[in-house]
């Protein structure tokens, strides 16, 4: 693959994966949200939704930032 396609796919993969897991995030808040649980009682769903989808994406960023630096030495 030539390296400005291969740069300009990680770039896009990087953009898409940042949005779709927004839209999970806010869906996972809006499903703890509609329980009839007190706050108190949906707080850690919250907080343990939010560090699951965003450590899922730092974990993705990373390894395409991996990718990134490794398709520059070349």
């Amino acid at each position: 693959m030539e390296k400005h396609t291969q740069l300009k796919l990680i770039v896009w993969t990087k953009r898409v994966s940042g949005v779709i897991a927004f839209f999970v995030w806010i869906f996972i808040l809006y499903s703890v949200m509609q329980s009839s649980a007190p706050f108190r009682e949906q707080a850690p769903y919250c907080m343990a939704g939010t560090m699951l989808t965003f450590g899922v994406l730092t974990a993705i960023f990373k390894g395409l930032e991996y990718w990134e630096q490794s398709a520059n030495s070349k």
